[in-house]
């Protein structure tokens, strides 16, 4: 009889293996910051496309800056999103 391990039992185990921890930490970093703009921006009842006037850029690009999987935000953008939504950019290297 086979036994199923649940999700987070495979990531445990898996998160063991040094190249996959790796991988999994840099994806979450790339996902958390894609996720925190789409809620900042949400939270202001800022659409897209507002956002995308306020950055003098397209809906489309925004929709891209949001996106989990998206892993080439420049630190230029990063400020101008900043701006453009009246946040602040906090980087931090620990």
């Amino acid at each position: 009889m086979k036994t199923f391990r649940s999700f987070q039992d495979r990531l445990k185990e898996d998160l063991k293996i040094p190249e996959f921890k790796k991988n999994f930490e840099d994806e979450e970093i790339f996902a958390s910051l894609a996720i925190q703009i789409s809620q900042l921006r949400q939270k202001q009842g800022l659409s897209q496309k507002e956002l995308a006037l306020r950055l003098k850029t397209t809906q489309q690009n925004v929709s891209r800056i949001e996106n989990i999987s998206n892993r080439s935000l420049s630190l230029n953008t990063l400020i101008k999103l900043a701006e453009a939504l009246h946040g602040q950019l906090k980087i931090e290297l620990t």
